[in-house]
């Protein structure tokens, strides 16, 4: 006789979170920077096995249990294989000169004390026009990075202020895939989402670089800063540095724009990248080869490391050594190990009904738009924290709130505002989130050390409370009966 299948205890869905954040909060105080090496991984390995424990006291089988681990891990494979090719591409644009380029150039033109505010302005253009925050990170984010570092600028605070342009841009871009499936599951149509995000992303980014304006004009980060022209004299020596490299970049983003998929997008940014490396950089090419002949088999050499493995490019300059070094594919895999135990641990909580038991707590408190908003923006950072992926953090809130949000007399677009002000912002915030993993990943700096900086992200959930809370334009449905009955009125008085 099978077992009698029961719904979990709030108690026991909460059991494997309280000892993630137990072992997570180790982690960091163990391994500082290092808990992305290791730590982090196994923690939720033994939260998921813990939350596979209780699952099966609860009447769930095994085969059920693991059938939702690999549909969660298969979420996630887009993901991973964007992240390997991001690793690639930023390979193939070091060795090229496109990331030395964007840094000698961005040296040269930006005022530090403009340059966390440009930063965020740069970034948040370019996710506009891309629809994508990763592939701004992993291009003209990683030679911002480098910028900044020169100038002495903290790294937390230069990847804040990348991040918070980025997912700007990721968010407000009708290119964007959560842009478009955010008002897919409330039920209105892209363009209504879109022009209601203003009123709470505009505000939002809006304080943000006021923010950074005044770190910027309140720090004096060049008496700390590495030397700006031995910096640009090594990347002079190094690199043929040329405007012509320029066309890298363009031609990814023109490719982005006319809505090439991603994977081959970044495949073809890669091969352009080693196609200028073996056309513009032959002393490059030579060094990382390392080895005597011809100069076809030093190429090939090179680029397939430089793809698939770490390579730094020397100069005399120990400084810049470190921002001319790429770690390949392979530096990837950490990352890519994070995100794989961390949707082994998000789908044993949702096999055995766990994450939907907690959300149903969350709904308790709803009593008006405030608090219905406030549980939105609550449920989705909960769902990006243990679900470990943004797409699940607007899916399923956006399944189970759409019919609450009708039945309080709220139109479709605020539960869209309100799933994009929290779902897609917040998850570069969490450390074991597929986006949270991939940036940490790809800039080289931990999601602790960054998250405080992320002013855009922290702020635009607040904003969105805020908003609900004061009931400042909110729209609601019986707003337009009383427009269309006004109306029906004033034609049967012209009549």
């Amino acid at each position: 006789m099978a077992k009698e299948i029961r719904d979990p205890k709030l108690l026991e869905a909460l059991i494997p979170i309280i000892l993630l954040i137990i072992l997570l909060t180790f982690n960091v105080r163990y391994f500082g920077d290092e808990t992305l090496s290791g730590a982090n991984q196994i923690a939720l390995v033994l939260s998921a096995t813990v939350a596979g424990l209780i699952a099966a006291r609860l009447g769930h089988k095994w085969k059920s249990i693991r059938s939702t681990i690999v549909k969660s891990i298969g979420s996630a494979m887009p993901s991973i294989l964007i992240l390997f090719l991001i690793g690639s591409l930023a390979g193939t644009w070091m060795i090229s000169g496109v990331v030395p380029m964007l840094i000698y150039y961005g040296l040269k033109i930006l005022n530090p004390t403009i340059f966390l505010f440009a930063s965020v302005v740069i970034c948040a253009i370019i996710s506009l026009a891309t629809g994508s925050s990763w592939s701004t990170v992993a291009t003209i984010g990683i030679a911002l990075l480098g910028i900044g570092i020169t100038l002495g600028f903290n790294t937390g605070l230069v990847a804040g202020a990348i991040l918070s342009g980025a997912y700007f841009g990721d968010k407000m871009s009708p290119l964007s895939d959560t842009t478009n499936l955010a008002p897919a599951m409330a039920g209105t149509d892209l363009f209504t989402h879109i022009r209601y995000m203003v009123l709470t992303t505009g505000p939002s980014i809006t304080i943000t670089l006021i923010i950074f304006l005044i770190i910027g004009f309140t720090n004096n980060v060049e008496a700390v800063g590495t030397d700006v022209d031995a910096v640009l004299t090594s990347i002079e020596n190094k690199f043929n540095v040329s405007p012509v490299l320029l066309v890298v970049p363009a031609f990814l983003i023109f490719i982005i724009v006319k809505k090439v998929p991603p994977l081959p997008a970044l495949i073809a940014g890669t091969l352009a990248g080693a196609v200028f490396a073996i056309i513009l950089q032959p002393e490059v090419i030579r060094e990382i080869a390392n080895i005597d002949g011809n100069y076809v088999k030093q190429s090939y050499i090179s680029i397939m490391r430089t793809m698939f493995g770490s390579v730094s490019v020397s100069t005399e300059n120990a400084a810049v050594n470190e921002l001319l070094s790429t770690r390949g594919m392979a530096g990837m895999l950490n990352t890519v190990w994070l995100i794989i135990t961390a949707m082994v641990f998000g789908g044993v909580m949702e096999s055995a009904g766990m994450l939907i038991k907690i959300t149903r707590y969350i709904m308790k408190v709803v009593h008006n738009a405030g608090s219905l908003v406030g549980a939105t923006v609550g449920t989705c950072i909960f769902f990006n924290t243990t679900a470990s992926d943004q797409y699940l953090a607007i899916v399923v809130p956006g399944r189970m709130f759409a019919k609450i949000y009708e039945d309080m007399d709220l139109k479709p677009e605020v539960l869209s505002r309100a799933l994009e002000d929290s779902g897609t912002v917040t998850s570069v915030l969490i450390p074991w989130n597929t986006c949270g993993a991939t940036q940490a990943g790809v800039l080289g700096v931990s999601t602790f050390t960054y998250a405080p900086y992320c002013f855009f992200n922290i702020i635009s959930p607040f904003m969105s409370i805020f908003m609900a809370a004061f009931n400042i334009k909110i729209r609601r449905i019986s707003d337009d009966k009383e427009v269309k009955k006004a109306h029906s009125e004033e034609d049967r008085t012209d009549i």
